[in-house]
């Protein structure tokens, strides 16, 4: 039986500081003031959150950027042609020892729900199997959701239909696909239809790469609205990316987000990547290459915001941190005010774990007794520093165990000659 405490924690939703006491994974106290046990923390005033998910990454290719060469453009297109070429020498051991160091990087940061798409446009499916592999070696409380994703397009090789079909066999967890990046608009429909036909097969979740371009001809998302109508799928359907939503006329995005709403299809914005990827024909203005978040939200869509990639071919930057992603998320959507922060928040927490279907995810930001011990706590006193300082979590807490825990920086400065005192970076409300 584990028993530890946490004290002077900061929790949404109450307005004084209060402690918790974990045992045997769960939540079993939660008062202004508990008596020590054997291990106790002392959180001072920080702020604790359920953990932070990420729904879209590319964990196969992570930490292989300019290998074999570099992206020289910059480019989606390029990235393509790079990565087809690092992954002709692909290993199970090469992809293991890597996405292993990503999913170290997302535990520090307080991510324990990550959703990758993993590559399955090779005859030996050597990407999946390493990351099936690497599934049964994650710590407990840890979640790894794999996407059967074809990079290359479906009906672009002979055999691409059959490649889906055994990486689910094999054990990908949801089916993907990429009809913009099909041949003609009619492939793109057929690639659809088919993650529909298999996810209806083998009882699976769907999530497409759908409309990743800036060409406002690129309309798929509206059959996957219909496919999930018809199939009465809500839940069950998720779009990521849909850069090209940006590039509608107001008309036509007004209906397409109708039908998503009615059809409880979800979105999955990637802003790291999309504001470097999309925009590239553009002289200027230039797009900001990512879909219209304020607006979806606003109809009552569930949208989710991921990392998509950590020094890869298409974005050589990165650390598996989320709240990067919702801080670039909130300046490129124009999400900065006051009444939006939440919003924003929900994109890397309650909305992304609700879009994996994470059952013992908290509806609120909130934490109450009897709930599995799984949350962050950083050293921060209120949301909107969270997303301005973007720090490491003090604790990481998953399934009843500390899983990680990273002291506070900080920084000594001379105001005067030799007389140092530390820098804080308070916010003026806490001065």
């Amino acid at each position: 039986m584990t028993t530890f405490s946490f004290h002077h924690v900061r929790i949404p939703g109450h307005d004084s500081l209060h402690d918790l006491r974990i045992q045997d994974g769960r939540i079993i106290q939660l008062a202004p003031s508990l008596s020590a046990s054997p291990q106790s923390y002392d959180a001072q005033g920080g702020l604790l959150l359920p953990p932070l998910s990420d729904p879209h990454l590319h964990l196969d290719a992570v930490l292989t950027a300019g290998d074999p060469e570099p992206n020289r453009s910059g480019t989606l297109i390029e990235g393509i042609e790079r990565w087809n070429q690092r992954k002709k020498y692909l290993t199970e051991e090469d992809v293991m020892v890597r996405a292993r160091e990503a999913i170290r990087w997302h535990i520090a940061h307080g991510v324990l729900y990550i959703r990758s798409h993993v590559d399955v446009s090779d005859d030996s499916l050597t990407a999946l199997r390493a990351l099936l592999r690497l599934r049964q070696e994650l710590p407990p409380g840890v979640i790894l959701q794999l996407v059967a994703f074809p990079q290359d397009g479906i009906f672009c090789r002979p055999n691409g239909p059959e490649l889906m079909e055994e990486a689910l066999k094999l054990g990908a967890d949801v089916v993907g696909g990429i009809p913009h990046y099909e041949w003609t608009r009619e492939d793109g429909i057929k690639d659809i239809q088919l993650a529909f036909d298999l996810a209806g097969k083998y009882h699976r979740s769907i999530d497409i790469h759908c409309d990743e371009t800036d060409d406002d001809h690129s309309r798929f998302l509206e059959t996957m609205a219909k496919l999930t109508l018809d199939n009465q799928w809500a839940g069950r359907v998720t779009a990521s990316h849909t850069t090209a939503m940006a590039s509608y006329n107001e008309a036509y995005a007004f209906k397409l987000m109708r039908m998503l709403k009615e059809a409880g299809v979800a979105i999955i914005a990637n802003p790291l990547d999309n504001i470097v990827l999309q925009g590239r024909f553009d002289q200027y203005p230039k797009r900001r290459g990512m879909t219209r978040v304020k607006e979806l939200l606003r109809s009552g869509i569930c949208v989710g915001a991921g990392h998509d990639s950590i020094v890869d071919p298409w974005y050589p930057w990165g650390t598996g941190n989320p709240l990067f992603v919702a801080s670039m998320l909130a300046h490129i959507a124009q999400m900065t005010g006051a009444d939006e922060l939440d919003a924003v928040l929900s994109t890397v927490t309650t909305n992304a774990a609700q879009i994996m279907t994470i059952s013992s995810y908290p509806p609120t930001l909130s934490v109450h007794e009897g709930q599995p011990a799984n949350f962050v706590i950083y050293p921060v006193a209120d949301k909107v520093d969270l997303i301005r300082l973007m720090p490491l979590p003090r604790w990481v807490v998953a399934a009843g165990q500390i899983l990680a825990h990273t002291e506070p920086q900080t920084t000594q400065l001379a105001w005067s000659p030799d007389q140092f005192e530390p820098v804080t970076f308070h916010s003026p409300r806490f001065l």
